[in-house]
């Protein structure tokens, strides 16, 4: 054991805690983590694997890590929950607003000037979490294209929580989910409804029809062919290392075409990660 985890008796004594965490058992679930998401589990996680997992533990009516690790080696379903229960799925509308403000002004209005456009539009969200960022775009291709009906849009939403994804594809939410929307969007894109005693605006089929979720892991092959004109991958490979973000934009860059766009998190770069993209704005790359 390091000197910095035996400094820490909190992370092995049981008198502490309602459930005993010793240090195998952090290990042995970050390297498991590790395994199945790419997400890198750093010594600060520390407390964030024992708070979100004694849920499980509760939930299962488990005495212990121990017995949870035994669990997870015998139990795919429950290595779903594992995964689930890891990941952060924090999301809002039109989060970084100024991607999609380039994304309509830089992308989708050229192509309106395009005669030789094929009219064909494919874009990836990666990492959709409860679906606000690919609604997102799609409400950005509704307003920016006067005839989208006469385009062929697809917008493929993915995230490796099945959770969230279920909460996006029934595309309802609370008016906290959506205050930050205009007016204007909430009457074009969502109808009110009752349910119980709570409001919920209720996703529009126009911008329905638009997206297709899936559940989809970063660390297994790629099952789309492209090529995809726009790819949302934003806030998700900030919690992987430097190799398997290398490992997983070398796979991704292939679905793209030389001038394809790539976004990614505020606080994300492919600096040292990739050279097929070149940095053309705030956190927003296109292939070259």
């Amino acid at each position: 054991m390091s000197a910095r985890a035996a400094s820490q008796p909190d992370a092995a004594s049981p008198r502490l805690r309602e459930f005993a965490f010793h240090e195998q058992d952090f290990q042995a679930l970050r390297s498991l983590v590790k395994s199945l998401t790419g997400i890198n589990l750093t010594e600060q996680k520390r407390e964030l694997v024992y708070g979100r997992l004694t849920r499980r533990l509760r939930t299962l009516g488990l005495k212990s890590f121990a017995e949870y690790r035994e669990l997870l080696a015998s139990d795919g379903r429950e290595l779903t929950e594992l995964c689930n229960a890891i990941t952060t799925n924090l999301t809002a509308f039109f989060r970084e607003p100024h991607h999609f403000q380039y994304l309509r002004e830089q992308w989708l209005e050229p192509l309106l000037t395009n005669t030789r456009s094929a009219r064909r539009l494919r874009i990836w969200s990666a990492g959709c979490s409860t679906g606000e960022e690919p609604y997102s775009i799609a409400m950005t291709v509704l307003e920016t294209l006067p005839h989208p009906g006469s385009w062929d849009v697809r917008i493929l939403a993915t995230d490796l929580d099945s959770e969230v994804l279920q909460r996006a594809r029934r595309g309802a939410y609370t008016p906290e989910r959506t205050a930050s929307l205009s007016r204007e969007r909430l009457e074009r894109f969502f109808s009110a409804r009752s349910e119980g005693r709570t409001t919920v605006h209720q996703v529009a089929p126009e911008l329905a029809s638009l997206v297709t979720f899936k559940q989809l892991n970063l660390m297994h092959p790629l099952p789309m062919k492209g090529p995809l004109d726009v790819i949302f991958c934003r806030n998700v490979v900030i919690y992987f290392d430097k190799d398997t973000q290398r490992d997983l934009f070398a796979r991704i860059c292939r679905l793209q075409r030389p001038s394809d766009l790539l976004f990614l998190g505020h606080s994300e770069s492919l600096f040292k990660v990739c050279e097929s993209y070149g940095l053309i704005g705030k956190t927003v790359y296109r292939r070259v």
